[in-house]
């Protein structure tokens, strides 16, 4: 930002409030409420009256190519034509709060320390405020709307509800400290020109009121030609209200400028996967949502430079990060927006297909901003059962690669092009792909479903057709949402813990497998040996039925059945193993478990419930 980008200079308290009040200063719509709790106040009007620095104000100078929606400053009543010269950016709690209790003619509506609504008048004690060993803000008081303090029993203790009542008590209204005068003349009128009442006043009047008119407040104002992505990084490295604004607020704030609602579409939107069969999407946040829609809005601004031959290294970057949201201008929002309703839609569908049917085993939520994208680029390309094939793969890469943690934004920059393509015959692989490696030591460090890894093996599980081992039923959609189904131990931690495994094997994914709640209570925390025939009883049915189901979810039955752990451990570690080869479509060089260096720096913390 140049010199001439800005200006800075100290300002009247006593103009910059009525600013406020005619609307020359008003807040642009991304601002949030103001939240000061009544003590705040209390001790910025003390730092006032002292003649205390209270902090620097930030404004953008209205006027210029960057167009916000604005709204009057809380409890300023300006014309509805009323255009701002300047916009707040920073200081609005502290600008809000003086212009609260010191300008309106009306109760100040804030919240008490437990921030609980509260509504009143601020005074100050004349005496106290002149007695040198009080503090400043004990002579400061919030007073309740009607102007009266009761005791428990609802009797009034204090009462200032009529001039002469404050003029009794010493007591002074705020909101008159730029227009004393009457005031002044009734305090006098009252004690019927007493020498010391007037001297009383005029001490107060030069130690308190007069540091009020003379006070004034740096501001730093940004020039018009300020672009937007400057006033929003500018914003929140000054924003003391310690929140950070999103992007989404910050276009919501933008469109509105030109009368479109972003929060009222993006609540119609999201309203078109309310439905149960799209349980997968509720997390999808407004940003995810907007990510999406610039992720196509970047790539057809690309491609149509492309079309008129613009050099490669010259192409305008597809991408999703914040600036580029930004940017993002409403007929492009409008534009892309549906096609990326339809992805999301589409997305779940993928998912429910890889058998991920609930946000508690996404691996990725964030692996959801692409594929909606390249769905809905795709259209009809993705639909071939060849393409869903190549879309399962690079789908399962990202989930055992780990590739979707952190910062992703460029990651999503470079699948939706290069699975598009891929999904439309290119011969290349996505960098996805060829960047996604599963080392077999893995297995042994996966032990609670924060890890993506860990609940992608629980979906591949359920995709090769894991049946319960009490009902026989193939866990598919409705048995999902209808039954507890969980990941449990299949030798328990009870038994392990008798035999003398540790924790960091016995622990692991390779040890555990989707089971429904009664299942496992029938598991309990027996042997296998034990358990298995008491499964089939339960289930009225043969041994080898038993085993077939148990075969289902990669576990070798009669192992399980002589209570072998050890090489059912490395049996179902291949076989897990080869599954999640199969899916990435790579070679998994296997290890012998002795191999495997322990994950000494992974505790063996767990996170299933065996009864």
């Amino acid at each position: 930002m140049s010199d001439e980008a800005f200006s800075i200079d100290k300002r009247p308290l006593r103009d910059l409030l009525r600013q406020v009040g005619d609307g020359r200063v008003q807040l642009p719509e991304f601002q949030r409420g103001w939240v000061w709790p009544y003590p705040h106040i209390i001790g910025l009007l003390a730092s006032i009256s002292l003649s205390y620095p209270v902090g620097t104000l930030m404004t953008l100078r209205s006027g210029g190519d960057v167009r916000f929606k604005y709204r009057p400053i809380e409890g300023a009543e300006p014309k509805e034509d009323a255009e701002p010269e300047s916009l707040l950016l920073d200081g609005q709690q502290r600008l809000t709060s003086l212009f609260q209790a010191l300008e309106p003619d009306q109760p100040v509506v804030t919240q008490d320390t437990r921030k609980q609504r509260v509504a009143g008048w601020f005074y100050v004690d004349m005496r106290r405020a002149l007695d040198e060993n009080t503090d400043r803000e004990d002579a400061i008081r919030f007073v309740p709307e009607k102007r009266r303090v009761v005791n428990f029993r609802g009797e009034p203790v204090e009462d200032y509800s009529t001039p002469e009542l404050e003029y009794a008590a010493h007591m002074f209204p705020l909101n008159r400290i730029f227009d004393t005068r009457d005031w002044e003349f009734g305090f006098e009128d009252h004690w019927a020109g007493d020498r010391g009442k007037r001297m009383l006043w005029r001490a107060f009047e030069e130690t308190f009121v007069k540091p009020f008119d003379r006070y004034h407040v740096p501001v730093i104002e940004l020039g018009k030609a300020t672009p937007r992505q400057a006033v929003c990084q500018v914003f929140e490295k000054v924003n003391t209200g310690g929140v950070t604004l999103t992007v989404f607020e910050l276009l919501t704030a933008t469109y509105a400028a030109d009368e479109f609602d972003l929060r009222r579409d993006w609540e119609e939107s999201r309203a078109a996967w309310d439905a149960p069969a799209y349980r997968i999407l509720r997390e999808v946040s407004n940003t995810d949502f907007l990510q999406a829609v610039t992720l196509l809005a970047t790539a057809d601004r690309r491609r149509r430079e492309a079309e008129r031959g613009t050099e490669e290294e010259r192409l305008p970057r597809i991408g999703c990060k914040r600036k580029e949201i930004l940017a993002l201008a409403l007929e492009d929002y409008r534009r892309f927006a549906p096609a990326v309703i339809t992805g999301f839609k589409e997305a779940a569908r993928f998912l429910h297909r890889q058998f991920v049917f609930d946000t508690k085993f996404l691996p990725y939520g964030a692996q959801l901003i692409p594929l909606a994208a390249i769905l809905a680029l795709a259209g009809e390309d993705a639909q071939s059962a060849g393409a869903q094939r190549k879309l399962a793969r690079w789908y399962w890469c990202g989930v055992f690669g780990e590739l979707y943690g952190g910062s992703t934004e460029t990651r999503f920059s470079q699948d939706l092009p290069d699975v598009v393509e891929w999904i439309r015959g290119a011969a290349t692989e996505p960098r996805t792909v060829t960047a996604a490696q599963f080392s077999p030591g893995r297995l042994l460090t996966l032990r609670t479903r924060n890890s993506a890894a860990y609940k992608g093996i629980y979906a591949l599980l359920l995709k090769a057709g894991a049946m319960d081992w009490r009902t026989g039923e193939q866990t598919e959609v409705s048995d999902y949402f209808d039954e507890a189904v969980d990941i449990h131990h299949i030798f328990p931690k009870t038994w392990c813990e008798k035999a003398g495994h540790t924790p960091e094997i016995y622990n692991s994914i390779v040890n555990k497998t989707p089971l429904t709640a009664r299942t496992n209570r029938i598991i309990g925390g027996a042997a296998p040996s034990d358990y298995l025939g008491r499964l089939a009883r339960k289930a009225e049915t043969t041994t080898e039925s038993l085993f077939e189901r148990v075969r289902s979810h990669l576990c070798d039955p009669d192992l399980m059945a002589s209570d072998d752990f050890d090489a059912f451990f490395a049996t179902r570690r291949s076989a897990l193993l080869g599954r999640i080869a199969a899916e990435m479509g790579k070679v998994i060089p296997e290890e012998e478990l002795g191999d495997v260096p322990p994950a000494v720096s992974l505790d063996a913390a767990d996170d299933t419930e065996d009864l």
